[in-house]
């Protein structure tokens, strides 16, 4: 287990601090005065406000959220090691349902290389592994066109990205796409179809994952949601149980936070290729932050 360090809370720190240093955009524009001015945003448009899509994630999975070209995202996730479902309540109190501990934490960066088309690199202390990935977010959901879609390519690596068997290098490489279809401002749901290659651990075999990302957000206030996840796999090598999550999550201009409950500490997708502990649950947070 990964214990909770200084270095968890200092990355909280940064997150926040940095609102202080750069204009709030990503929330809804102020009304204009003159009516006139002021044009609708195209829905082709990587940089017009989706209230039904606050983050990009659901909780661990992606959604279509685009991010406009030269712009940035912060995103950090914190899943504590205290299991809810099967520790007494009186250890759940003791530990500060899981505040003390320890924790697997992620950070995770993501760039807009070009209109539609965003890098990312995400680093979890699971395994310390490195996931680099780039999203393709081509199709807008439109009177035209009635879902959004995204393709999805990634690769990761245990241990920093290095070779950690002497005959072969455990990377993992994934690819997948994201549907999205929003619902009148108050539901959006996501069907994310992916293949991870390399999903073996410790064996010389290589085996391979797929599984189908199921997601939803439905608005509960202006800006609180509930948001539900679910990855069961549906060919190649299953560990464990599927993947589950749900979360209380409100958005504050540019910063989006979430109170998590699941039952695996993984993010990257051969993690959640691997899916979750049975009859487990943990608490954790996922805290977002735009730039632009």
């Amino acid at each position: 287990m990964i214990r909770y360090s200084s270095s968890a809370v200092f990355a909280l720190f940064l997150a926040f601090a940095a609102s202080t240093a750069a204009p709030v955009y990503a929330q809804p524009p102020a009304a204009s005065p003159d009516p006139a001015v002021q044009a609708p945003a195209s829905d082709d448009d990587d940089a017009k406000f989706r209230p039904m899509e606050p983050d990009y994630v659901t909780i661990n999975l992606p959604t279509t959220l685009p991010l406009p070209a030269h712009a940035m995202n912060f995103h950090l996730s914190h899943r504590f090691n205290e299991d809810l479902r099967n520790d007494s309540i009186g250890t759940q109190f003791s530990n500060a349902f899981g505040l003390d501990t320890g924790a697997n934490i992620g950070l995770e960066f993501r760039y807009g290389v070009m209109k539609h088309l965003e890098a990312v690199v995400q680093r979890t202390s699971l395994g310390k592994t490195i996931q680099f990935s780039a999203k393709y977010d081509g199709w807008h959901q439109t009177a035209a066109m009635p879902v959004g879609v995204s393709i999805i390519a990634s690769i990761e690596g245990d241990n920093n990205f290095h070779n950690t068997d002497g005959t072969r290098a455990n990377f993992a490489p994934a690819l997948g796409a994201v549907l999205s279809r929003t619902v009148a401002d108050r539901l959006a749901v996501y069907v994310s179809p992916m293949w991870v290659h390399n999903t073996s651990t410790g064996s010389t075999t290589t085996s391979d994952t797929g599984f189908i990302g199921l997601g939803g957000r439905a608005r509960l206030g202006k800006s609180t949601f509930f948001v539900l996840e679910g990855a069961p796999r549906v060919g190649g090598l299953a560990i464990g149980t599927a993947e589950y999550a749900f979360a209380i999550e409100e958005r504050v201009g540019a910063h989006v936070f979430s109170l998590t409950f699941s039952n695996s500490a993984g993010t990257t997708f051969r993690q959640l290729a691997h899916g979750g502990v049975p009859e487990h649950l943990t608490l954790g947070f996922n805290l977002t932050r735009k730039f632009y």
